[in-house]
């Protein structure tokens, strides 16, 4: 079975949502783990009242301190990461432990796809009240995209032994852009090559609400973009889009595990930006990053 992990931070009637139809429309019983930031909206009253395992912080730890905590909790041997405003179609799980037997070993990623936000645009309400339970569950599986490489997105997949393995999500990547590639590289770093994105498992998703409510930016609106992509390239020395196009080969239809990037000239091209890019960021970074602090 799995242990779902979900960082929730004040998001009652989504997280509401998401579990329900965890509960509704799973084959198997499973063990749901929410990570509560504050949780002062109800949240916490929630978990307590419906003996819902938890971690909790009384102030906003980020999706990376969070799942880490609830990840401490897991029971099974698979664990599952999942944002708070995610509507599960049925037999999801169904779905994942099949792929997980076909496979036969713990060195994978899965992932699922998303509705609505996501790969597939299929509009079934924006918020919980607007929400269209019926036709979603009737016309989920007319839309479809295909069974896809190197998806760095949740909700996803992989063992508990390669979680530990590499120490979960880095929680630098605070409040949480950037951290689902950099755990993909971590994967990469110890031989994972399977990176698989499975069309059948489907997720409505309202739309990155669980980001919604936290600053991501160097300096919010200026010219230097997201801190999670800086933080990125200055760990692993290329950038994010990088990593995606050439060893992730992300979006393209999966056929076989990933093999090493195939260095014809781009390759070489695209890297030696990325290393202009590095060295632009180690002389310049500390400027923003005091600056940012001073707003």
């Amino acid at each position: 079975m799995i242990s779902i992990l979900i960082p929730s931070f004040n998001n009652l009637e989504y997280l509401k949502l998401c579990i329900n139809s965890i509960n509704k429309n799973s084959k198997y019983k499973h063990q749901i783990i929410v990570h509560v930031n504050i949780g002062d909206d109800g949240t916490l009253d929630f978990v307590k009242l419906n003996n819902i395992d938890y971690t909790h912080t009384n102030f906003n730890s980020g999706i990376c301190a969070g799942i880490n905590m609830s990840a401490k909790l897991a029971k099974f041997e698979l664990l599952l990461y999942s944002h708070d405003d995610f509507y599960f179609s049925p037999n999801w799980d169904e779905i994942l432990l099949k792929e997980v037997k076909n496979i036969g070993h713990n060195n994978f990623y899965l992932s699922g796809i998303m509705m609505n936000e996501g790969k597939i645009k299929f509009d079934c309400g924006q918020t919980p009240d607007e929400f269209n339970e019926i036709k979603f569950l009737e016309e989920y599986k007319k839309f479809n995209f295909y069974d896809f490489q190197g998806s760095t997105w949740a909700p996803t997949l992989v063992h508990k032994s390669i979680w530990e393995r590499v120490g979960g999500f880095s929680e630098e990547f605070f409040p949480g852009s950037g951290s689902d590639p950099d755990f993909n590289m971590k994967l990469w770093k110890i031989g994972v090559r399977i990176f698989k994105g499975l069309n059948d498992f489907k997720v409505y998703h309202f739309g990155s609400v669980v980001l919604r409510k936290k600053i991501n930016k160097i300096i919010k609106g200026n010219k230097y973009g997201s801190k999670g992509s800086k933080i990125f390239l200055l760990k692993w020395g290329i950038s994010i889009k990088f990593f995606k196009k050439f060893y992730l080969l992300s979006d393209t239809e999966y056929k076989a595990p990933l093999r090493e990037p195939n260095k014809k000239l781009l390759y070489y091209v695209k890297l030696f930006i990325c290393k202009l890019n590095y060295i632009y960021l180690r002389i310049f970074y500390s400027k923003l990053k005091i600056k940012s602090n001073s707003q």
